[in-house]
C-alpha cells in the first residue's frame, strides 16, 4: 500500500490511517510523525462508536518532563495510552486504509469533548 506523507505545521512528515482491531473491537485511529510513530492516537470501540483513548505524544512528553507520576496516571486514566513503537505493524490488521487529516481531526475532537477535554 501506498502512503501519502504530508508536511505538518511543525515541518515534520504526518500520515493519517485507521486500522481496525479485531480482538478488542475497536477502530484505532493514528496521526503518526516523520518515523512512523504515533504522535496522536483515537480508538473507537465498534459496538456503541464510544471513544475510549485520545492520547497524544507531546502531552505525554510534556507531563513526563514536567509533572509526577500522579499526573501520567490520571491522564492515561482519562485519556488512554499512546502506542508505544513504531506503527507498520498496524498496516497488517484487517481494514486498515488511509484516511486524511480532516477525517482524523474529526475523530480526535470528538474523541476529545466525549473524554472530558475542557481547552
Amino acid at each position: 500500500m501506498r502512503v501519502v506523507k504530508v508536511v505538518g505545521q511543525d515541518g515534520g512528515m504526518r500520515t493519517w490511517f485507521r486500522a481496525y482491531y479485531q480482538d478488542e473491537g475497536l477502530w484505532l485511529y493514528f496521526e503518526t510523525d516523520d518515523e512512523g510513530w504515533a504522535a496522536r492516537q483515537v480508538e473507537v470501540r465498534e459496538r456503541d462508536s464510544r471513544p475510549v483513548t485520545a492520547a497524544s505524544l507531546a502531552e505525554v512528553v510534556d507531563l513526563r518532563d514536567h509533572a509526577d507520576l500522579a499526573a501520567m496516571g490520571r491522564y492515561e486514566r482519562r485519556y488512554g495510552v499512546l502506542a508505544e513503537g513504531p506503527t507498520d505493524g498496524w498496516w497488517d490488521l484487517p481494514r486498515t486504509s488511509e484516511i486524511s487529516e480532516e477525517e482524523f481531526e474529526r475523530w480526535w475532537t470528538r474523541a476529545r469533548q466525549a473524554l472530558g477535554d475542557s481547552s
